[in-house]
């Protein structure tokens, strides 16, 4: 039977290839609705391509260019309204950043099964999740590699036999750097990753390591398990994509050559698997897989991850909106690389964690750690 897809995000990164999943999946899924932001002419012209029920578009959009049939559902509450869409089997939540929980939120109370391929909105709205999870019955599949490694890796025992959880971090081109030779790191060397292909934001967040640390705490939250049993290793070579270690010693891992299709499509299909377009891993090509410690003291990003994590409430949150408030900047030019964690610290400070149990408070902090990352660097011109 096929299955109806909503892909939020679809001219992102995780969009696109939500779509090409659909566009191969032999009848598997139909699209039935897609939104986006900025990038009015990709969203027109996938509507085009697959003729979805409904777009929805944050910016104006006339409705004379949608195809016959299609719906236009206009500004926040029609993306809101596409993300709680009674019609859909299956959610694919691509947006980037916080602002993402909202819609992931929305789709959670509609009952529906998101494929969540957004750290922060668990990060960020853990409480608010877990509510909208239980009392509606929604549920949430990660699509980020590392979470759908874990996943996948527990259906291998009990979650009481799980002693810890290894995360896997590509380190980007810059893990062996010293903080001293970081300073000098241009936005164009930040985007230059070496294994994988990604939005701007995630990619600067991989070379950074920010991007592993939103991942300890959503680990944490998803899995439930505490902070001192979530470790990070650098593989370079970006082909195990997590680990869950048993108590009895048996480490079980998830292979792949680096594809975000295949977690994306097996959220889709889960409890099933399908064949997928994905190039095959092939061990005896690869050669040698290599791992190196990342101690938190050793990386600003994970030190302040797990800071957050232990603190709780609204920190996590504090931890997020900083780091996206000092990435936009240090995209600008504005500021050096290495202040993307000395802004991130400096606002973790300056927050009063509380509970963050309603949608209000993580707003707030939300918007506190953004206007502490702008004043701190108000009236700061180019710089890089």
């Amino acid at each position: 039977m096929t299955k109806l897809v909503t892909v939020l995000g679809s001219t992102g990164s995780i969009g696109r290839q939500a779509l090409e999943v659909i566009a191969r999946s032999g009848g598997a899924f139909s699209l039935l609705g897609i939104s986006g932001g900025r990038n009015t002419a990709l969203l027109l012209s996938q509507a085009k391509t697959f003729r979805p029920r409904y777009v929805a578009s944050e910016l104006p959009l006339d409705p004379a260019f949608l195809p016959e049939g299609t719906e236009l559902l206009a500004g926040r509450d029609g993306l809101l309204a596409l993300a709680g869409c009674g019609e859909a089997d299956v959610v694919v939540n691509g947006i980037s950043g916080f602002a993402a929980l909202e819609p992931l939120l929305s789709s959670l109370r509609a009952g529906k099964r998101v494929a969540l391929a957004n750290k922060e909105s668990i990060v960020c709205g853990k409480a608010l999740v877990d509510e909208a999870c239980k009392t509606c019955g929604g549920q949430v599949l990660p699509v980020d590699s590392e979470q759908s490694a874990i996943f996948q890796c527990l259906s291998g025992g009990r979650r009481q036999e799980v002693k810890n959880l290894l995360l896997t971090a590509s380190g980007g081109r810059f893990w062996q750097k010293s903080l001293a030779e970081l300073a000098d790191v241009t936005p164009a060397e930040a985007l230059d990753h070496p294994t994988w292909s990604m939005g701007p934001k995630i990619t600067i967040d991989s070379a950074s390591l920010f991007n592993k640390g939103l991942e300890v705490i959503e680990a944490s939250y998803l899995f439930d398990i505490p902070a001192e049993r979530i470790a990070v290793l650098i593989h370079p070579q970006s082909i195990v994509h997590s680990m869950v270690e048993f108590c009895d010693g048996t480490v079980l891992a998830n292979l792949s050559l680096p594809d975000m299709r295949l977690p994306i499509q097996y959220a889709m299909t889960w409890p099933e698997r399908m064949p997928s377009p994905c190039k095959r891993l092939s061990l005896a090509e690869v050669g040698s897989l290599t791992f190196h410690a990342a101690p938190p003291e050793r990386y600003p990003a994970l030190r302040l991850a797990y800071e957050a994590l232990r603190t709780g409430g609204t920190m996590p949150t504090v931890y997020n909106g900083a780091n996206e408030a000092a990435v936009s900047l240090f995209t600008a030019g504005r500021i050096r690389f290495t202040e993307i964690y000395t802004a991130v610290e400096a606002a973790m400070d300056a927050h009063a964690a509380a509970p963050a149990d309603n949608i209000a408070a993580v707003l707030a902090a939300d918007r506190e750690a953004r206007a502490l990352v702008a004043a701190r660097f108000s009236g700061r011109g180019n710089t890089i």
